[in-house]
């Protein structure tokens, strides 16, 4: 929480907010841009910079506004187009950028955008870097309005020309990451959530179906600007559980708006979510010797049944805070091969630098080939402990532990649940809402205590 309220623009995932509106208005943007020109001119004579996109009407015009304050530096801009966020972090690495950008917000709905960084190690900006680069992307900005001036109007500037060759490099990379895999008479099906996906998904199928046409059935790969996460996609895992039942599909693939989480579906109408994804991924590294330590790390938010199911396969479970970048400090501190969150983000250190939904689906499939079972079968012993999360929107975050209300319920809960049970209160990272997520045997107690926990930071920081 404290980390929460320290930053000003960025948030656990870059920054984010409604499109056009602070801190995504025109001059904020345009000195976003100014502030990592200049941080990048100290590192390289002739740094580059690489963007990517997802597929909301504002890209286009966020990414030529920065590309301007960028280039008003002294600083090469190149675009790779609509990718995914983690061909973004893959082409900075590979083609030595001194830096990436994604604009997107990830799961969020149309009208909201964002900007996250990574830098040309392919992994994502460190806090203490981001929350220097706050300082003068404020600076610039309170300059650039006590001087009466604007940024750049983005109706007047030119397109960043996208390059098709970047797409390509990265599809090619996700075929090589699982060179054994042939889709050939295995049918699933994909919901690209008319993001991100949907510009590399058929391409990637297609090369992977061989000659076996309907081996993939693709859904929401038409985006329009504003129907990205539209009842579609990794928030919205029934749909393509429904369909691979329907459609008598083997597995099921779903991604979010910037493609870096991936949620699954088995054959009898079922969302498997990302803790099962680690339970198989787990047991299949650690039966190659490629599962260091013999541990994995997850998040708090991931439920007491993955941690006893890796318990029975002699794997230990470490807990970081919310947050990719988060789970990969740890994992880095620990030397850890695997991690990820129940949402479906799942990092592969020895294949990716940062979460990948394509990546994790191919590397599914690969294993589901392997090993001749299906995902059924290879997480049917995963107990689920009852979970429930209730969000509740805030007009500020305070510190919870300060206010006496909170404090009590969340005392309450945790007495009385003890052993059989987990109580986990944060701050979004990303939105402005308070998440009550409670864990028991006992499913009465557990909503019992998540209603009464919510009501208590609704009556002090609600909105309305």
């Amino acid at each position: 929480m404290s980390t929460a309220t320290a930053r000003r623009l960025f948030g656990t995932d870059g920054i984010r907010a409604v499109a056009g509106e602070t801190p995504l208005d025109a001059n904020t943007i345009y000195a976003c841009g100014l502030a990592l020109g200049h941080s990048l001119r100290k590192l390289a004579a002739d740094p580059r910079v690489i963007l990517g996109r997802d597929t909301r009407e504002s890209g286009p015009w966020i990414a030529a506004t920065l590309a301007a304050g960028v280039r008003e530096t002294g600083v090469r801009v190149e675009s790779a187009g609509v990718v995914p966020t983690p061909a973004v972090a893959f082409l900075a690495r590979r083609h030595g950028f001194q830096a990436g950008v994604v604009i997107s917000a990830s799961h969020n709905p149309w009208q909201d955008n964002g900007i996250k960084l990574f830098g040309s190690d392919g992994f994502k900006l460190a806090d203490a870097v981001e929350l220097a680069m706050e300082d003068e992307i404020l600076h610039h900005a309170a300059e650039i309005e006590k001087q009466g001036a604007e940024a750049p109007n983005p109706a007047t500037l030119p397109l960043v020309e996208d390059n098709p060759a970047f797409q390509a490099d990265y599809i090619q990379f996700l075929i090589d990451c699982v060179p054994a895999l042939s889709l050939t008479g295995l049918h699933i099906v994909a919901d690209c959530a008319n993001g991100a996906a949907a510009a590399v998904a058929p391409e990637l199928f297609r090369r992977l179906s061989g000659p076996v046409s309907n081996a993939v059935t693709l859904l929401n790969i038409s985006p329009d600007g504003r129907n990205i996460n539209l009842k579609c996609g990794a928030l919205h895992p029934a749909v393509v559980a429904a369909e691979t039942a329907a459609r008598g599909a083997r597995l099921g693939l779903t991604f979010d708006g910037d493609a870096d989480r991936c949620m699954l579906a088995g054959s009898h109408n079922n969302v498997i979510n990302g803790d099962a994804i680690l339970l198989m991924v787990a047991r299949d590294l650690k039966s190659r010797g490629l599962l260091t330590g013999d541990l994995v790390v997850a998040t708090t938010m991931s439920n007491m049944g993955l941690e006893a199911a890796l318990k029975r396969s002699g794997i230990r479970m470490l807990r970081a805070p919310v947050g990719d970048r988060y789970v990969l400090e740890k994992m880095q501190k620990h030397h850890a091969a695997l991690g990820g969150e129940q949402s479906g983000h799942i990092l592969l250190p020895h294949l990716a630098t940062t979460g990948d939904g394509l990546l994790t689906a191919l590397v599914v499939l690969d294993l589901i080939a392997r090993r001749g079972k299906s995902i059924d079968e290879l997480t049917a012993d995963l107990k689920v402990f009852p979970q429930v999360i209730v969000n509740v929107k805030v007009r500020e975050k305070r510190p919870l532990e300060s206010i006496p209300a909170v404090a009590a319920a969340i005392r309450a809960a945790e007495d009385e649940l003890k052993d059989s049970g987990r109580v986990v209160i944060r701050y979004s990272g990303t939105e402005a809402l308070a998440r009550v997520m409670i864990e028991a045997e006992c499913e009465d107690a557990m909503r019992l205590h998540a209603d009464s926990i919510a009501a208590a930071i609704r009556g002090e920081l609600g909105v309305g």
